[in-house]
């Protein structure tokens, strides 16, 4: 699923897609919503071809989740759908999931967190804080710092950037959802962002990489001044399709892992059954199972 609503996520299909084909998905579709004359995005189509996505079909939203958990006449049924949208999209793709078709995670309305000291830029703070912003007007930022001044630094550059910002009026109704957050001390602001679980996470600080290791929940981490979150929306290398809305807890974002699912295989011999028979015996009549310990008992009784 490729949003298409207020911006052609034309990314989305290469973070999607070039993973699905390198893992060797045999059959890829893709859903997107088309424009007020039922057109699709030239960038979404030209970057479906170029990896080659031959089957697309106009149409988005919860629609576009139901077609493809249950199939149509014209859209197939699916194994997995992938790809984030807005709030209706990801409870659709919950929902089908209670019903068992497969799903990335939940990625929904995006949002990013900023831990920043004295030493980041605030002009680079402001500009990342409103890159998020401008995804819509259920976005979410959230600015965490130890330092009053540099807070009031950031959100006077952030006023500057917003005013000139083409997407200005989104961006500010997704600034009303959002914080600055001043916290005592660097350790009790990880433990807020741990808590949060924030989709991006940046980390502007002196000791970005020390702070880095105390992170146990978000989505993807950025480190340092330079290391801005458009990077990994486009050309980092990691991949843009994340958990929002506090899943950073319980899921990881996309990988090539995730179009891949693996079957295990045994095949004993002999010498084999005789070797752990007596351990399966022993954990099955512990269990109370006694099916599953005959299962072995008459192996090794006839075991020649």
């Amino acid at each position: 699923y490729i949003p298409g609503g207020t911006a052609p996520l034309f990314s989305t299909i290469l973070m999607l897609g070039v993973p699905a084909k390198l893992a060797g998905c045999s059959e890829i579709i893709l859903c997107t919503p088309p424009d007020l004359n039922g057109k699709i995005n030239p960038a979404i189509l030209y970057t479906a071809q170029l990896i080659g996505i031959t089957k697309v079909f106009k149409v988005g939203g919860v629609q576009a989740i139901g077609a493809m958990a249950y199939g149509t006449e014209i859209i197939p049924q699916v194994y997995k759908i992938f790809g984030p949208g807005n709030q209706y999209v990801t409870c659709a793709k919950q929902l089908i999931n209670k019903q068992g078709v497969a799903i990335d995670m939940p990625a929904g309305p995006s949002e990013v967190a900023v831990l920043v000291d004295e030493t980041c830029v605030p002009e680079f703070v402001a500009a990342d804080l409103l890159s998020q912003a401008e995804h819509g007007s259920d976005s979410q930022v959230i600015l965490v710092s130890i330092n009053e001044t540099v807070i009031k630094n950031i959100q006077v550059e952030l006023d500057k950037q917003l005013s000139v910002l083409p997407r200005k009026e989104l961006a500010s109704k997704a600034l009303e959802n959002s914080k600055a957050i001043l916290m005592k001390t660097n350790e009790e602001a990880i433990d807020l962002l741990n808590n949060y679980a924030p989709e991006h996470l940046i980390i502007a600080c002196a000791n970005d990489e020390q702070l880095a290791e105390l992170v146990i929940n978000a989505g993807s981490v950025f480190l340092g001044n330079y290391s801005c979150e458009s990077a990994g929306d486009y050309a980092s290398g990691t991949n843009h399709t994340l958990p929002t809305n506090g899943n950073a807890k319980a899921y990881s974002g996309v990988s090539l892992d995730s179009f891949v699912k693996k079957i295990t295989y045994q095949k004993l011999s002999k010498e084999g059954i005789k070797n752990i028979g007596p351990s399966i015996e022993l954990m099955a009549e512990a269990e109370g199972l006694q099916a599953h310990k005959n299962a072995v008992t008459v192996r090794l009784k006839n075991n020649l």
